[in-house]
């Protein structure tokens, strides 16, 4: 009587369960369609909860000129949720002892700007706190040919301004991270594309990932639009800065964000976390977070830490939010610019299923991205 009593228990909470998961995907799949147009360029969105995925789907188009379908396989270009990956190969080289988060830009670039190379140090790129220039300010307006991260360090190493005082405040740097890349490039005597394909993308089997290099195929690639004034999609996919790699040319999946995001909470690389504690800056309130490694960032008592950050380009919109210590991801990539107005929508729906289980509030931080 016993053991009857316990299945059945076992099963009412089964089946709680999947009635939960179902009602879930019907509310998810309602607000998607209502959204967006199976003919129409869209969005990708994966829920997982306590390590489970619960959402993981795909509607609209991923090319409107081959008709290919977005499914979870296809590769969105990340725009700045690539920093975080960037971010990554320095932590690399820093746990093989090949550089220091205190080291100047005069170790790398010898023919840096004296004044300004030796003030900024690595830790500045990695929390935005560099106050470097802006090399898009630099670039002439009749400009066609797209920019390299090599030709940006060439540019700022004849800067001799910043815009403050290295390390005493936050301004988000495009700059930072294409520095960071040649950085990487210099220190590990590889290219960019060897070295995070060798320690990253590989070892962690994130197989379709891949760096935008010009001419070179993608697999399952998502292309980019944006609307005109009348609300028509056109053609969005490049622009003369979408070519540098270091702030934002990652191309990936909902599929392989996923390994991605398991190699981060279960510290396959390195422990995000402790690095954190090392290279960190606090953001200009009121916002109460933090800055760091390609993450913005809070915790407190009850939430040991939560990670946010937003991704924008001339045809995509992306987001990912984790909490490592609740093995909770929500994640979209939208192959249409400007459509980070989805996000409170689709948050709307995960708190409902009390998924989207953080207190932090981290949608004001999309104004502190650039």
């Amino acid at each position: 009587m016993k053991m009857r009593k316990i299945f059945f228990f076992l099963l009412l909470f089964l089946g709680n369960m999947l009635f939960a998961q179902m009602n879930l995907e019907k509310n998810f799949d309602q607000l998607l369609h209502q959204r967006f147009e199976k003919n129409q360029a869209g969005i990708a969105v994966m829920i997982v909860k306590e390590g489970k995925v619960l959402y993981k789907k795909g509607v609209g188009m991923a090319n409107l000129e081959t008709k290919e379908l977005i499914s979870p396989k296809s590769n969105f270009r990340m725009a700045s949720v690539s920093k975080q990956f960037t971010a990554m190969c320095i932590m690399l080289l820093t746990k093989q002892r090949r550089l220091s988060y205190d080291d100047n830009l005069l170790r790398f670039f010898p023919d840096f700007e004296p004044t300004v190379g030796k003030k900024i140090k690595v830790r500045h790129l990695l929390t935005h706190s560099s106050g470097i220039w802006d090399y898009e300010s630099s670039l002439p307006e009749e400009r066609t040919a797209q920019i390299l991260d090599a030709e940006v360090v060439g540019l700022l190493s004849k800067e001799t301004r910043t815009y403050f005082e290295p390390g005493t405040k936050f301004r988000y740097s495009n700059s930072g991270f294409c520095v960071l890349e040649q950085i990487v490039e210099k220190t590990s005597g590889i290219s960019y594309v060897d070295f995070i394909t060798k320690y990253i993308f590989k070892p962690l089997g994130m197989s379709s990932t891949r760096i935008y290099e010009a001419g070179k195929s993608i697999p399952y690639r998502a292309m980019g639009y944006a609307r005109n004034k009348q609300g028509e999609l056109i053609v969005s996919d490049q622009s003369i800065t979408s070519a540098t790699k270091g702030d934002g040319c990652v191309y990936t999946s909902l599929e392989d964000y996923y390994k991605w995001y398991n190699g981060l909470i279960n510290n396959e690389l390195v422990s995000l976390k402790s690095e954190l504690e090392k290279v960190a800056i606090s953001l200009p309130r009121p916002s109460e977070g933090k800055y760091g490694l390609g993450w913005f960032f809070q915790k407190n008592e009850t939430e040991p830490l939560a990670l946010y950050h937003t991704g924008s380009t001339c045809g995509f919109s992306n987001a990912v939010l984790m909490v490592p210590s609740r093995k909770c991801l929500f994640l979209y990539f939208s192959n249409i610019a400007d459509n980070h107005g989805i996000e409170k929508e689709l948050i709307s729906v995960a708190k409902k299923h009390k998924v989207y289980d953080t207190s932090f509030d981290f949608l004001n931080m999309v104004n502190l991205t650039n």
